[in-house]
């Protein structure tokens, strides 16, 4: 299993301290989350790239339905060429009371759907190069005559994370495309419930199902733990590693609105410095 730690908020120059803090710690991933009115997501994530050599780098998560796909395939293109093949993307319909509605942004959970079906088609696309074209519903391109940007580092694509909730059969659709998974569930009051290792299990057994060779799909678990190497916590994440999770992402989101605190700065730092839940 490998580590990694989306934080929470906080401008770009505290990105790149807690990206370098991160990779001296033994972390295997440096995540940030992308707001409709914030603190720029790539330019974070460029000056973490500038101040770090291995650690991957990602969006925790990207909710294409509200972003120009040519801009994100660019960014995301960009990016993986400047850190030597160390981008993540991991993408969503995205959080509605984030600001949606504020900025008149599209609400419909169907048209969201197909806006991120659309967008995933544009950017595997844009970065396999010109000439390419595009008829969709929401998005129609044809091939550019411009010199386009170098392709991404690796190949043979940026590794694409997809939230799926499990198991909607119209959510896995889409997940089986690509490289891997931010499971979510609901119980029968349609209402979001932690994800356990019998559900991750579970789609692991779906994926090997239909793909022998998605040994190497990702199964990302989010959550969080106290940082002191608790025997209960290890334990907790290693029981998700054993049912097939491949990345352990430690989050508090709590800690979002209170960025501008060097309070909450300081515990930042200080969790990413205590180092991954390895066993």
């Amino acid at each position: 299993m490998k580590f990694g730690y989306v934080l929470p908020g906080g401008s770009a120059r505290f990105a790149s301290e807690a990206a370098r803090i991160a990779e001296e710690s033994g972390w295997n991933g440096f995540f940030v989350w992308e707001p409709v009115w914030g603190v720029d997501a790539w330019v974070s994530l460029t000056a973490a790239a500038m101040v770090t050599r291995q650690i991957r780098l990602g969006t925790m998560v990207s909710p294409l339905s509200r972003m120009r796909p040519w801009k994100i395939a660019s960014e995301t293109a960009t990016l993986d060429q400047l850190s030597g093949g160390r981008v993540i993307l991991s993408v969503g319909l995205g959080a509605l009371e984030t600001g949606f509605e504020a900025f008149g942004e599209v609400t419909d959970r169907k048209t969201r759907a197909e806006l991120l079906d659309e967008s995933l088609g544009i950017l595997t696309g844009l970065w396999k190069g010109q000439p390419f074209s595009y008829e969709g519903k929401h998005y129609q391109i044809r091939p550019a005559q411009f010199n386009p940007p170098p392709p991404p580092t690796q190949k043979p694509r940026i590794p694409i994370w997809v939230v799926g909730l499990w198991p909607n059969p119209r959510s896995m659709r889409r997940v089986v495309k690509y490289d891997g998974i931010l499971p979510a569930r609901q119980n029968e009051k349609r209402e979001f419930v932690d994800i356990t290792p019998q559900d991750v299990s579970e789609i692991r057994t779906f994926m090997l199902e239909r793909e022998p060779q998605a040994s190497d799909f990702d199964i990302v678990v989010e959550g969080q733990t106290p940082g002191k190497d608790a025997a209960a916590e290890i334990a907790r994440v290693r029981a998700f590693a054993e049912a097939g999770a491949t990345w352990w992402i430690e989050s508090n989101w709590e800690l979002s609105e209170k960025m501008a605190q060097q309070e909450s700065m300081d515990a930042v730092l200080d969790r990413i410095r205590q180092g991954p839940p390895r066993g």
